[in-house]
């Protein structure tokens, strides 16, 4: 699902990772922990080409097959669209929508008509327990629940890979416990890979395999 291999990435002088070779098969939830600064979210926001890595003679980056520094900006914003969705500490959900609108956002960038993409965002709302709560916008909803919400936003494409960042930092530990079974719910009933940068050791060691970065490399 994914091989990257020889990852590095510069920020002016600074080395932010250093040669990383990380290997996720599909169906997977893996974790990724370390200290502040080890390079855990760069690596991440690379992994989910948002980010580019810095080019060296030997880097490669193939998730599903697909080398991603072969794809042009327009091809990778596609590719991305389709296949990878994203859940972050802060949900970013847009304030003037409506939960439901805020789920249908990346399948209308699709393409998705509205009302197949409101059907979808509804399967989603529903298996997440927020049926009741897709007319709210995200001010009128719990940090749980929005937090659902943009799980729910993250699946409405049906993507093969997620990719998470923090993703229970801000909530209260009974929504981070549920947020974190979640994942693994969803990685039974649909079959998605998960890459989960977090401190929470908790969620870390419920992963099938925890990486640990340090100083911009993978301890193996």
């Amino acid at each position: 699902m994914i091989k990257g291999k020889n990852i590095h990435k510069y920020y002016d002088n600074l080395h932010v990772l250093k040669g990383v070779n990380i290997d996720v098969k599909k169906g997977e939830v893996v974790s990724i922990v370390g200290a502040s600064g080890a390079g855990k979210t760069t690596l991440l926001q690379i992994l989910g080409t948002l980010d580019k890595a810095s080019k060296t003679d030997s880097y490669s980056l193939k998730i599903n097959d697909t080398e991603i520094k072969s794809l042009s900006d327009k091809a990778l914003a596609k590719f991305r669209n389709e296949h990878i969705g994203f859940i972050f500490q802060f949900h970013q959900l847009l304030p003037e929508f409506t939960a439901l609108e805020n789920v249908c956002l990346p399948a209308f960038i699709k393409g998705t008509s509205k009302p197949e993409a409101e059907k979808r965002a509804k399967e989603l709302l529903s298996f997440l327990g927020l049926s009741h709560r897709s007319e709210h916008k995200p001010s009128e909803l719990s940090g749980g629940e929005q937090q659902r919400v943009a799980v729910a936003r993250a699946l409405v494409n049906n993507p093969d890979l997620i990719f998470a960042d923090e993703p229970s930092g801000n909530l209260d530990s009974e929504s981070a416990e549920n947020l974190h079974n979640l994942f693994f719910r969803l990685r039974d009933e649909f079959g998605q890979t998960f890459v989960i940068v977090t401190h929470n050791e908790e969620l870390a060691n419920m992963a099938d395999r925890k990486l640990v970065m340090i100083d911009g490399n993978m301890r193996h």
